[in-house]
């Protein structure tokens, strides 16, 4: 009788479980229950990326599956050009943006960020050899950077001739081929890329810009943003996330620090 107990006591339990996943699930404001969908690039490793087995791979791939696992949702990754993601979040085409953005006082004006997942900075990246050797170097030369991103301003203030590019392999190629004399870039994508691919470039040491990454949320969603972030806490505080980030990077970016997401 007692077993008979224990047992009944153990579906109740199973039982009540799964009611407040289903329950948090319906207060995720998601727009399709039990679905977490994403905008992702896929070009852009390592943030995202394709395997050798065309399945798309990359940090915030890895974090944002795991994210969802986590939620106990399906994780529905959106593939879209980097100057349409805000676009496409604002008219609900997708719940989540993954895509590598850095989180700025500007755009915290206009989505809500969850706390940062990853940190880095941006870098001047050059041919080995050349005569360009601090950031300053590069004003006259024509500069590379992805278009719509920091990076693009940063050459800009630096006085370089920027040369705008939808994909970042693209402004790397036309680095290698002599197209450019430097590209300005995320630190981790650079030295991903270099690394990966036996490049004849380097990254300069001294850093143009110290930033965060966020996924980014439309805003008044509460819910999602909190869960997104209690997520995101749990995975780096048992190891998951530097398990899954080292792999590719060799090391863990997990931000010391994170920006918190602003109250709405």
């Amino acid at each position: 009788m007692k077993l008979k107990f224990l047992a009944l006591g153990a579906v109740t339990a199973l039982s009540m479980a799964f009611a407040t996943g289903a329950m948090a699930q319906g207060e995720l404001e998601l727009l399709v229950p039990g679905k977490l969908s994403a905008a992702t690039e896929g070009t852009y490793p390592p943030f995202s990326m394709r395997a050798p087995s065309g399945e798309l791979d990359g940090l915030e791939i890895r974090i944002m599956s795991e994210v969802a696992k986590r939620l106990g949702l399906e994780y529905d990754p959106v593939l879209v050009k980097w100057e349409s993601v805000l676009i496409g979040l604002e008219a609900d085409q997708y719940d989540i943006i993954s895509v590598a953005m850095d989180i700025t006082e500007e755009r915290q004006k206009a989505v809500t960020f969850a706390d940062g997942w990853l940190e880095s900075g941006g870098r001047v990246i050059v041919r080995e050899g050349s005569e360009i050797t601090t950031p300053a170097g590069i004003a006259a030369h024509p500069v590379g950077g992805l278009v719509a991103s920091n990076w693009t301003k940063i050459a800009e203030d630096l006085g370089g001739e920027v040369k705008a590019y939808k994909a970042e392999s693209d402004a790397v190629q036309d680095l290698v081929n002599g197209n450019v004399d430097a590209i300005v870039t995320d630190a981790v994508a650079a030295g991903y890329t270099i690394k990966a691919s036996n490049l004849p470039l380097v990254m300069l040491e001294e850093p143009v810009s110290s930033i965060q990454k966020g996924f980014a949320i439309k805003k008044g969603k509460p819910n999602l943003t909190a869960a997104v972030n209690k997520a995101l806490a749990d995975m780096i505080a048992d190891g998951t996330y530097a398990r899954l980030t080292t792999e590719l990077v060799g090391y863990s970016p997990a931000p010391a620090n994170p920006i918190r997401s602003l109250a709405e």
